[in-house]
C-alpha cells in the first residue's frame, strides 16, 4: 500500500558550509580559521575528502564537491616544499573550487594557506579530532543532512518503543486517540504532520516541524502544550517508524482479516512499513486498540507471531498425527 506522500525533498538538498558550520561545527569542534568569506559555498555531495594527490599535482578523478580534510600527511607534505611550490599547489586546489578545507588535529597551518585560502573564497577551519574520527563524524552529519525528507498525514506516538503512525481522515478521532495515548504514559512525536527522513534507505526517522513541536490541536478546546499538561516524559523530538494505524470509518472497512494473517504495507520514501486497519465505531476505545497493534508488533519484532503460531495450532488440530489417532 503506497503512502501519500505530500511532499520530498530528494536526496542532495541545498547545503552550503554556513550551514553545515552553523549546525554541526560545535559538534564536530570547528574553529573558523580566516575570514567568513565563502561561507555560501555549496557541498554538493555527502562525503569527505582527503586532498594528498591533488596537493601532489594529479586532479585526475578528484572529488572538489566534497568538503577536503587534511591530517598529518598532507601538512607534512605542505612543509617539504618550498615557499613557491607550496604557494602553487594550494592556488591549483583551491581553483578547484572546493567547499572548504578542514584541517585536523589542530595542527599548525603552513604559512600563507590562510591568505590563499580568503582569495579564492574558501573557508578553512580547524578541528582537534584525529583525521579519520572527523571523517567518520562529518560523514554521518552529512548522511543525515541529505537524507529524503518526506511529510504524511498522521500524528506519531511512542508506544513502549514502537513508533507508530496514526493516520486517517478529519475527524475520524486521530487526536482523542492520541491523548488517549499520551494519558496511558506513551509519548508524543507528532501531531497532525510527521515528517520522515530516510537513513540509508533501512530508517524512517519520524519528527514534527520546529513551530508545531510538543503541540497538539483537540477540537473543543485548541492548541495544547503536551509537556506542558501531560509532563517532560510525554513527548519526544523523534522516532523510529515501526508501524502504521489506519483508522476507518467501521461500514468503509468491507473485508476484516479475524485472524491476522493477511499482512498489508504502508510505502513511505520507497520503504514498507507494517500497516493495520483499525475499524472505527462509537464505543470502541481507539487508544487501547492501537496500543495492542503496537505491542503485537513488538512481539512480531521479537521472532513471535500470534497469528501465525495460532494458524499452525489449528492445522494440528484440523489434521492430527497418526500417532495420536492411534492413542
Amino acid at each position: 500500500m503506497p503512502g501519500s506522500i505530500s511532499s520530498i525533498t530528494p536526496k542532495g538538498g541545498p547545503l552550503t558550509v554556513g550551514k553545515f558550520f552553523a549546525d554541526h561545527g560545535s559538534g564536530l569542534g570547528m574553529e573558523l580559521m580566516g575570514d567568513a568569506s565563502g561561507m555560501e559555498r555549496p557541498i554538493p555531495e555527502p562525503t569527505i575528502n582527503r586532498p594528498g594527490l591533488a596537493l601532489a599535482g594529479f586532479f585526475r578523478y578528484f572529488a572538489s564537491k566534497r568538503v577536503q580534510v587534511a591530517g598529518h600527511a598532507e601538512l607534512s607534505y605542505l612543509r617539504s616544499l618550498s615557499i613557491e611550490e607550496r604557494s602553487a599547489r594550494l592556488r591549483a586546489l583551491f581553483k578547484q573550487r572546493i567547499p572548504c578545507l578542514v584541517v585536523a588535529r589542530n595542527l599548525t597551518l603552513p604559512s600563507g594557506l590562510i591568505e590563499l585560502a580568503s582569495e579564492a573564497r574558501i573557508p578553512v577551519f580547524k578541528t582537534p579530532l584525529i583525521t579519520m574520527k572527523f571523517i567518520n563524524s562529518a560523514t554521518i552529519a552529512m548522511e543525515d543532512e541529505f537524507a529524503p525528507v518526506a511529510s504524511e498525514h498522521g500524528s506519531m506516538v511512542d508506544i513502549m518503543g514502537v513508533g507508530v503512525l496514526i493516520r486517517g481522515k478529519s475527524g475520524i478521532g486521530k487526536s482523542e486517540c492520541v491523548l488517549g495515548l499520551i494519558e496511558r504514559g506513551y509519548s508524543l512525536v507528532s501531531d497532525d504532520i510527521t515528517r520522515f527522513r530516510n537513513l540509508e534507505g533501512r530508517d524512517l526517522i519520524g519528527n514534527s516541524k520546529e513551530l508545531t513541536r510538543f503541540h497538539m490541536e483537540v477540537r473543543g478546546i485548541g492548541i495544547i502544550n503536551v509537556a506542558a499538561v501531560f509532563g517532560a516524559g510525554s513527548v519526544r523530538p523523534e522516532k523510529h517508524l515501526d508501524l502504521v494505524v489506519t483508522l476507518k470509518d467501521w461500514q468503509e472497512v468491507t473485508d476484516i482479516d479475524r485472524i491476522g494473517l493477511d499482512r498489508e504495507s504502508y510505502e513511505i520514501l520507497g520503504i514498507a512499513i507494517p500497516h493495520v486497519t483499525i475499524p472505527v465505531r462509537t464505543g470502541r476505545d481507539l487508544a487501547r486498540l492501537v496500543e495492542v497493534a503496537a505491542l503485537d508488533q513488538k512481539l512480531k519484532a521479537m521472532g513471535h507471531d500470534t497469528a501465525q503460531e495460532f494458524n499452525e495450532r489449528l492445522l494440528r488440530a484440523m489434521n492430527p498425527s497418526p500417532d495420536r489417532k492411534n492413542s
